[in-house]
């Protein structure tokens, strides 16, 4: 079975095309499921839409849901559509998150760390501003932030856990290994999944998030993994789909999963 469970499009501002268009490209990428998991609004801001070229304004939300509902019952037969949120982790605002979400009828949620310290993960230019210690603390603060995303309870699947390496491929050679394990643990005992997102090869660090190394060590730990292309364009839909599922059985993995309903479906590699 063939699925990506995390796709974009034109409501968060910086993806191209509507839903449909990433659900047909699925069915012609010989999916047999696809999720849709536009990144949410931010919830606890009082602006309807304070980043316009990053997330979905609130107001639209409503619409977002029942626009794929009504995809989900247009394509059934065809393709299984899977209703998903990209959701940002920000501690500080777990309940306005959790009061948004309440009672809207996910298949899964994204939990995603998208800033440390306010910044963007993507920025560059924090790492020229610290010395080697502070690069380790940055690091550590990273996985700190993903390891309380994993025991919040929010979410099903942990989004690019690596990706800060993004624009800073040195991110991978700075030392924290037990933070890394640390956050690895939890998340295996939260029975919460690891998608390996296939966007890293459109960044600087030209590869998947996470690396081999934290691939490893996920299976040491027992963490289930998923797999998602986070498309922003429909013709990245299932991108390396198939490279992917190889390497995980070179790795060791034997299985990985999707959701239905909030309830993690188990796949055969």
């Amino acid at each position: 079975m063939k699925f990506d469970l995390h796709t974009h499009h034109f409501r968060c501002g910086h993806a191209d095309g509507n839903i449909e268009d990433y659900i047909i490209a699925g069915m012609d990428a010989g999916l047999h499921v696809i999720g849709i998991s536009d990144h949410s609004p931010y919830f606890y801001h009082e602006e309807d839409q304070p980043s316009p070229k990053v997330a979905m304004a609130r107001s639209d939300f409503e619409n977002y849901v029942n626009e794929v509902l009504r995809l989900k019952e247009k394509y059934a037969g065809k393709i299984e559509v899977l209703l998903g949120v990209e959701a940002d982790f920000f501690p500080v605002h777990v309940q306005a998150y959790r009061d948004a979400f309440a009672g809207v009828p996910f298949d899964y949620i994204i939990g995603s760390v998208h800033q440390v310290g306010g910044v963007s993960i993507f920025n560059r230019k924090r790492w020229g501003k610290l010395d080697e210690s502070q690069h380790v603390d940055e690091k550590k603060s990273y996985y700190d932030l993903i390891k309380q995303s994993a025991r919040s309870g929010m979410y099903d699947i942990l989004g690019h856990i690596d990706a800060m390496k993004g624009y800073y491929p040195a991110f991978s050679d700075i030392p924290a290994h037990d933070s890394i394990d640390d956050a690895l643990q939890t998340i295996a005992a939260c029975n919460v999944s690891i998608e390996i997102n296939t966007s890293g090869s459109t960044k600087a660090v030209g590869g998947w998030y996470p690396s081999d190394d934290i691939l490893e060590r996920a299976l040491h730990f027992g963490v289930q993994v998923t797999f998602g292309s986070d498309a922003h364009k429909p013709s990245r839909v299932g991108d390396e789909l198939e490279l992917v599922a190889k390497r995980l059985k070179e790795i060791g993995f034997t299985q990985w999963v999707f959701y239905r309903n909030r309830v993690q479906v188990a796949v055969l590699l």
